[in-house]
């Protein structure tokens, strides 16, 4: 082992006994953090106008402050973003965190303070990093680098100063990492901001190629198309033979239950270790804490206040929304956060459970406004993704990319689900991969049984098998092509299934 390796994984692990104070006594953490949120927001502008300095507890605060969407901070970040400062937090806003835009047409554009940066992402990219070293003591990820995918980043035109910028969440965590962190990664800097992606994979491929990987940290979507690309460009039969000591891929943003079995094939390695992390736009929410289950630890000391709705009432007027120390396993919530960044009771549009309560673990289970819901039948990502999987695994099939919808009643025909598929391995028989996708659906989501029992509501779903490129070829259309972009998995209206069935028709 590497003295670099050596030094670098005895400072990670010195991180872990941090991390158990706050998993024994999480209630006071959040508490002490939640009182360090509301002294700093006092000062400003929107601690003034809903009176911060008068709140003395997190009921106050349920009471007086109400939680906001994206298009209820818009004006002050849309002053922010002209220059304006000291709005949301009373430090100076220089970056913005640009969404990719799934939860409607529009980008989001998320204020990142010095200690969202300092606090938050770099510190969970830093526990990332110690929690897995804590499970794997015989680790060598230090003695080679890591691969980031990276988005890219611009001068904020917005603001007369010309002082600020935005761009994905990677770029913007990229574009402010310590000197330290450059030595461990890869590629180069100009290269992993580049905004071309096209140009981007091309150029990723040739000067990663070359390197002693690791580790790679990415979304699961674009890290394949990189991977397929260097094994094309360099001729060799699989990635294990460019990287023979890469050891471990840190995922996040979709699920990775549709792609183990492609990675699988793609990264030949027995012991190559999969491990979740929950990093957003918002904040670094998560990170799996034991090799044995995707299970996710909560991170309770990153500047962020956590509260959650129940789904079922998300969408109700008379929310109820419940602190950390009132949630339920098994329960699917809405997550609402206050951050060190500004982000006052800002419901950020992902919904989770919890596994665990001592400590809080949690696994994402989609998206407030990713579901379909047409019929009563409340069907969410996480049953989606638990269906595709069986179905795979029931006919030999791999998938690359999916997305679904209802088909609407109407005078000629009844309701039901329109599944767009494309594969990488095609199911040997599609009408048993339909079955099965249908059967799990009905065996994990007791609402969609009810409504296909007797085709009552719903019949039998219909699956198309898109070409492959298919997805590829349809967000490059939208302009949604790498970074933190991702394709909608499910959608209660036909919008992004009547555009892909368009293209793929014309």
């Amino acid at each position: 082992m590497g003295l670099l390796n050596s030094i670098l994984t005895w400072v990670m692990k010195k991180r872990i006994h941090q991390m158990e104070l706050f998993m024994k006594y999480p209630h006071e953490v959040q508490e002490e953090l939640f009182k360090k949120l509301i002294q700093a927001g006092k000062s400003t502008e929107f601690g003034k106008t809903y009176d911060f300095a008068s709140i003395e507890n997190d009921e106050q605060y349920r009471q007086r402050v109400p939680v906001h969407t994206y298009e209820q901070l818009y004006p002050y970040i849309e002053r922010l973003m002209r220059g304006e400062q000291y709005l949301l937090w009373p430090t100076e806003i220089k970056w913005f965190s640009k969404s990719s835009g799934t939860t409607n047409a529009r980008s989001k554009f998320i204020p990142v303070s010095y200690e969202a940066l300092e606090d938050c992402h770099f510190k969970g990219g830093k526990d990332m990093l110690s929690i897995y070293v804590n499970n794997n003591p015989n680790t060598k990820i230090f003695d080679g680098k890591g691969l980031a995918v990276g988005g890219s980043h611009q001068v904020n035109e917005n603001d007369p100063t010309a002082s600020s910028y935005y761009g994905d969440v990677s770029a913007v965590i990229m574009q402010n990492l310590p000197v330290w962190a450059e030595f461990i990664r890869t590629p180069r800097l100009e290269t992993a901001l580049m905004s071309n992606w096209e140009e981007k994979i091309e150029k990723l491929a040739r000067e990663t190629s070359v390197e002693n990987v690791t580790n790679i940290a990415g979304v699961p979507t674009w890290t394949i198309l990189l991977i397929q690309r260097i094994v094309e460009l360099t001729g060799k039969k699989n990635i294990m033979e460019v990287w023979p000591n890469l050891e471990a891929f840190f995922h996040g943003a979709v699920s990775f239950k549709p792609y183990r079995k492609l990675f699988q094939d793609l990264i030949p390695n027995p012991n190559m270790v999969y491990w979740e992390i929950y990093n957003a736009s918002e904040g670094f929410f998560g990170i799996q804490d034991r090799s044995n289950s995707d299970e996710m630890l909560l991170m309770l000391d990153y500047g962020i206040y956590y509260e959650f709705i129940r789904m079922s009432e998300t969408e109700s007027n008379e929310q109820k929304v419940i602190p950390l120390r009132d949630v339920e396993i098994g329960k699917n919530y809405a997550m609402v956060i206050t951050t060190n960044a500004g982000l006052w009771r800002y419901n950020i549009g992902d919904t989770v459970k919890f596994t665990s309560l001592s400590p809080y673990r949690i696994k994402i289970s989609g998206r407030t406004k990713h579901f379909i819901n047409a019929f009563g039948e409340e069907v969410i990502v996480d049953n989606a993704d638990v269906a595709i999987t069986k179905a795979c695994e029931a006919t030999g099939a791999i998938i690359d990319n999916y997305t679904a919808a209802p088909v609407f009643l109407d005078a000629h025909k009844k309701g039901g689900h329109e599944w767009i598929i494309e594969f990488k391995v095609k199911p040997a028989d599609l009408y048993e991969f339909t079955r099965v996708l249908d059967a799990t659906l009905r065996q994990i989501n007791s609402d969609y049984d009810a409504k296909r029992s007797h085709d009552l509501a719903l019949v039998a779903p219909k699956v198309h098998s898109a070409e492959p490129g298919t997805f590829y070829n349809w967000m490059k259309k939208r302009g949604k092509l790498g970074g933190q972009n991702k394709v909608p998995r499910l959608a209660n209206s036909r919008e992004y299934v009547e555009d892909i069935l368009a293209m793929i028709q014309a």
